[in-house]
């Protein structure tokens, strides 16, 4: 196969990278320098769902498997966008609104939620997006989905002082099916192709998720040489 195109699914990571409510905050700086050393060397401090990041089970479930522990192939196959733009903040994303691509839901693909929501990335109104209904996350897990990739920071309600969440079912349905969950997207209206995901993750022993460098790859069988 010959790749014709990557499109990009991931925020930059720095210290202004925009963090889950409570996360640890991103400190990046320099461990040495050209001048100084005569080699550049960053220093880095971050929590292990800093960014465009991966969900293990262990997230949720005391005896789900680490990030390090999980089966590669969740983190890479064909990739299925279901559109779910234009919703409200705060709006519950319905299995009515999944339904239009369900026949394209199936085992080894990875579902990737396009709600648009990073348009109020690095504001406080980000953290007000949508969220997927636990009704509609059993009946994606029923059709063999067990990889959901979101342009939104949680696949669950985000609490505050005026929004107390539910819980966080869709979370613990998806560790108990022993799926993973990708947050912190961006870049679905990119795509425009039918997209090999991939979304590795970094090989933290014993983690409840680490970061990834998601892309979206636009594959062609490689021509027969002459």
């Amino acid at each position: 196969m010959r790749v014709r195109r990557i499109v990009d699914l991931s925020v930059p990571l720095s210290e202004s990278t925009q963090v889950y409510p409570g996360d640890p905050v991103p400190r990046i700086e320099p461990a040495a320098t050209i001048e100084a050393d005569g080699f550049n060397l960053l220093s880095l401090r971050l929590g292990s769902q800093t960014g465009t990041h991966v969900d293990a089970p262990y997230h949720f479930r005391p005896d789900g498997p680490r990030v390090d522990e999980l089966d590669l192939t969740l983190f890479a196959g064909e990739g299925v966008v279901v559109d779910l733009t234009g919703l409200a903040p705060r709006a519950r994303i319905s299995w009515e609104k999944v339904a239009p691509a369900a026949e394209l839901l199936r085992p080894g693909r990875i579902a990737l939620l396009h709600t648009g929501w990073p348009r109020t990335y690095g504001t406080a109104a980000y953290f007000d997006h949508p969220f997927l209904d636990a009704d509609a996350c059993r009946r994606m897990l029923g059709l063999g989905v067990r990889t959901f990739l979101l342009d939104f920071p949680s696949i669950d309600e985000t609490p505050d002082a005026e929004h107390a969440g539910e819980g966080f079912p869709a979370h613990r349905l998806i560790a108990e099916a022993g799926g993973v969950i990708g947050e912190n997207l961006r870049g679905f209206e990119l795509i425009d192709f039918t997209p090999f995901v991939s979304c590795l993750p970094l090989r933290l022993a014993g983690a409840d998720g680490a970061p990834v460098r998601a892309v979206a790859m636009d594959l062609t069988p490689e021509e027969p040489r002459a």
